[in-house]
C-alpha cells in the first residue's frame, strides 16, 4: 500500500511532507469545468473528490489524497485567475473584505473515501492600487485560487484569519492528518 497525493502543486507537495515523507504524486485529469455544486464550500469538496476517485481508480490499493480549493468573496467563486484582468478583478473584489477559502479533502483507498472541508475565513486589508498592479505582474498569483499566495507578498495585506494557516495554502495540515489515520 502506498499514499499518493493527486495533486500537481508544489505547496501540497511541501505541505503533505509535514504529514509524512513516504509519498508519490500522480496528478489527476479531471475536467474541473463538468463539476457542479449548490455553494462554493461543497465545490471544493466535490472537486476534491473527483480527483481523489479518478486517481484511485487506477491504483485501488492504494490510499490517495485529493484537494481542491476556492475562494469566496460574498458568494462568488474564485479559481485560479485567466490573465492578469481576471487577476486584477479577483484582488480589486478581496482588497479590505473578508473572505472565505474552501479546500476539499478527499481520502480514498479502493471504493472506500471519506471526504471534508476546511473554511478559514481570511481578512484583507485595502491593497494599494500600484501594489497590486506590481503583484500581478509577477508569476505569484497565476496558479492560485483568489489569485494570491499567502506565504508570498500577499502576506502584507493579511490582516488576520480565522482558522487553519495551511488551509489557506491549499492543504489543511491538521485536518489531512487526521482523516489519513482512518486509513492507514
Amino acid at each position: 500500500m502506498a499514499l499518493i497525493l493527486a495533486s500537481g502543486s508544489p505547496r501540497r507537495r511541501e505541505l503533505m511532507s509535514l504529514i509524512t515523507p513516504d509519498y508519490t504524486v500522480i496528478t489527476s485529469d479531471v475536467d474541473e469545468t463538468k463539476i457542479a455544486a449548490d455553494s462554493p464550500a461543497h465545490l471544493a469538496k466535490a472537486l476534491a473528490t473527483a480527483k481523489a476517485r479518478a486517481v484511485a481508480e487506477e491504483n485501488p490499493d492504494d490510499v490517495v489524497c485529493g484537494f481542491d480549493t476556492v475562494v469566496e468573496c460574498e458568494g462568488e467563486v474564485f479559481g485560479k485567475p485567466k490573465d492578469e484582468a481576471d487577476a486584477m478583478r479577483m484582488l480589486r473584489a478581496l482588497s479590505g473584505r473578508e473572505h472565505r477559502v474552501h479546500t476539499g479533502v478527499c481520502i480514498c483507498r479502493g471504493r472506500r473515501a471519506a471526504a471534508t472541508v476546511e473554511t478559514t475565513v481570511v481578512h484583507f486589508s485595502p491593497i494599494a492600487e500600484d501594489d497590486l498592479c506590481a503583484y500581478v505582474r509577477t508569476p505569484e498569483p497565476y496558479d492560485k485560487a483568489g489569485a494570491y499566495a499567502i506565504q508570498g507578498h500577499a502576506a502584507l495585506w493579511c490582516a488576520g484569519i480565522e482558522g487553519c494557516y495551511y488551509n489557506i495554502m491549499g492543504l489543511p495540515v491538521h485536518r489531512t492528518a487526521q482523516l489519513l489515520r482512518e486509513f492507514t
